[in-house]
């Protein structure tokens, strides 16, 4: 059996709740995944600002 359409799994933790302070990679998966699990420790804005428009966002 193959798998023609391998995806990644990436967990990223927001810190410390200050969202100035989520690294730089962080932003950066945010701003390419097509879906983002999220939960109320992290900023609403913080995903609203670097989720692409079509994501799928699941709290």
């Amino acid at each position: 059996m193959s798998i023609e359409n391998k995806g990644k799994v990436i967990l990223a933790g927001a810190g410390p709740g200050d969202p100035d302070l989520i690294s730089v990679k962080a932003i950066r998966y945010l701003q390419t995944a097509d879906v983002i699990l999220t939960d109320r420790l992290v900023a609403p804005q913080l995903i609203a600002d670097n989720a692409r428009k079509n994501a799928i966002i699941i709290y």
